[in-house]
């Protein structure tokens, strides 16, 4: 990890392309700014592990679920 002071208005650069700037700091709290092509997606980290959460759970069938769609399945017998 790479820890950076920087000051009110001063910016920090990410590959050629993404441009993080200082707005305000306010006590403890900091706000930036952050400038990228519209092709990155840039979310808070408590929003991206939601997604995540959610796309797993959309990906994992459940188990009765598995167990329906083979009840369903015709099952030939070789001769």
């Amino acid at each position: 990890m790479l820890i950076l002071s920087r000051n009110k208005g001063q910016k920090i650069m990410v590959s050629d392309d993404i441009v993080i700037s200082i707005i305000e700091v306010s006590g403890d709290q900091v706000r930036i700014g952050i400038e990228a092509p519209s092709h990155i997606s840039i979310y808070r980290e408590e929003i991206y592990t939601a997604i995540q959460q959610q796309n797993a759970m959309a990906a994992s069938p459940l188990n009765d679920q598995v167990d329906q769609l083979l009840q369903q399945i015709p099952i030939s017998k070789k001769k």
